[in-house]
């Protein structure tokens, strides 16, 4: 299915830029209306329909938000502000709240300069690709103005200003009974965005000593030199404070990556290794394995064969870990970027509810055996495994060029047996991501630059070749 507007995670684009202007964030409420109010009268479900918005803390989302607002509301639908929140406190304020359908206004990781739409149906989970095609069509129709309410069918708005407490309640309720993080020294990192309330006020309440960093959003500061993808200034405080543990949000904060109490980063491959072996000795574990995507490091697959429990590759992005999941009745799912499923609580990514989950293992730990967050996080021995991204043009296909296909093909070939090759093209920006892994770093490395190399010379327009993340 070939899509116009939507990626692997919503819409995203430079903010005031096409297509992330406020004509597309209305026209998309009005298609995004239509397209769910035709269904529930076809269904004999017509009712009154209901939309929940949330956002991040980017300056340009309160543009999006009333275009949005404006939008639904002259195809009939009733809206209701949530403020910032993170995204999984979306997907489940939405199925709490009886709503038709869930919107998040946010880039995620992106700078601030970004923004992007977000959707959820009413279960919670993120729109199916059929859905997303069905919108882009009604998008670009002639006339948007089908289907426009009658004035006095018109939908109002109104604002639910108990949208922290409410999720912040649903987060505790994923721990035992009593489980409290008391003796805990946590810093965290915020990313100045979606979670910089939050976060702090959740580990406070549940009696940890709690030091938050990059918590003064100013609306162009999110993701800035913090958050998930830049740990450095996380990793000096945790070190300089003798905290036990440092977690890091991103900006719409449905991903997480931990430090441990020496400043090592734990990414989402050790975390899903950590609670699939403390689910599966819970016997909480679903008989299914694991699902995770092919950036996972061949090392998890490794450590959690040995322990037998499956794992299932899918391709990146957490939508499709989660519909992977849903396939395979499992529960527990994520990437090595740090998004982290657990779907007996949630439909979603969530860093929230996953640190929750870590800081409740390493409390345990230290109160029983006096072990650190070193000791406990670092599960398995990972593979060297290199990542570099290569810019490029967007409506132009470097993959597509003779050169680079023969090369990568020379490149696979050169790691069958010892590690693998991945080169494709991120679902968020237009980058092409190379990562390749294997027993030798050298080797590995030798193998991403060329392959970088080859990308960038067929991409004349833009040659920045950069480290990063999934």
């Amino acid at each position: 299915m070939t899509r116009k507007y939507f990626g692997t995670d919503g819409i995203r684009g430079r903010a005031n830029v096409a297509p992330m202007t406020a004509d597309m964030a209305l026209r998309v409420a009005m298609a995004t209306a239509h397209v769910l109010i035709n269904k529930e009268e076809a269904a004999g479900r017509g009712h009154k329909s209901r939309a929940v918005i949330g956002k991040d803390t980017r300056l340009s989302c309160y543009m999006f938000e009333q275009a949005m607002a404006a939008g639904f509301e002259a195809m009939g639908m009733n809206v209701m502000f949530v403020g910032p929140i993170p995204t999984p406190a979306v997907a489940m304020l939405t199925r709490s709240l009886r709503a038709d359908l869930g919107v998040m206004i946010s880039a995620s990781h992106n700078p601030y300069q970004d923004n992007g739409i977000k959707l959820f149906g009413a279960d919670g989970y993120k729109l199916s690709d059929t859905l997303e095609l069905e919108i882009e069509a009604m998008i670009d129709s002639a006339d948007m103005t089908l289907g426009l309410a009658k004035p006095d069918d018109i939908g109002n708005a109104s604002r639910f200003d108990d949208a922290r407490g409410r999720y912040i309640e649903f987060l505790k309720s994923s721990l035992p009974r009593r489980q409290t993080l008391e003796g805990l020294k946590i810093v965290v990192d915020c990313a100045n965005g979606a979670g910089y309330k939050i976060a702090p006020q959740i580990l406070w309440e549940l009696e940890a000593r709690v030091i938050p960093i990059h918590n003064a959003p100013n609306g162009s500061n999110i993701n800035e030199r913090c958050g998930a993808t830049n740990l450095s200034s996380l990793q000096k405080r945790v070190v300089k404070e003798k905290a036990d543990i440092g977690i890091a949000l991103d900006g719409d904060a449905d991903r997480l990556i931990v430090v441990d109490e020496k400043g090592a980063v734990i990414d989402g491959d050790q975390i899903l290794a950590l609670l699939a072996t403390t689910m599966a000795q819970a016997q909480t574990l679903s008989k299914d394995g694991v699902v995770a995507t092919v950036m996972s490091n061949l090392g998890l697959e490794r450590f959690l064969t040995q322990n037998d429990i499956q794992l299932h590759r899918t391709p990146v992005g957490d939508r499709y870990v989660v519909e992977k999941m849903r396939q395979l009745n499992s529960n527990l799912g994520g990437e090595q970027s740090g998004h982290v499923v657990l779907s007996d609580y949630g439909t979603t990514g969530d860093g929230l509810l996953t640190a929750l989950q870590i800081l409740s293992i390493v409390k345990n730990k230290k109160q029983a055996d006096g072990l650190c967050a070193s000791e406990v996080l670092r599960v398995f021995a990972p593979l060297p495994q290199i990542l570099k991204s290569v810019s490029f043009t967007p409506q132009t296909d470097p993959l597509n060029d003779r050169h680079v296909k023969k090369t990568i093909e020379e490149a696979a070939r050169a790691l069958d047996g010892k590690g693998r090759l991945l080169v494709r093209a991120s679902g968020t920006e237009p980058v092409i991501r190379v990562m390749a892994e294997g027993e030798s770093e050298q080797d590995v490395q030798a193998i991403v630059d060329n392959v970088c190399d080859v990308i960038s010379q067929s991409a004349p327009d833009k040659t920045n070749t950069k480290k990063g993340r999934a």
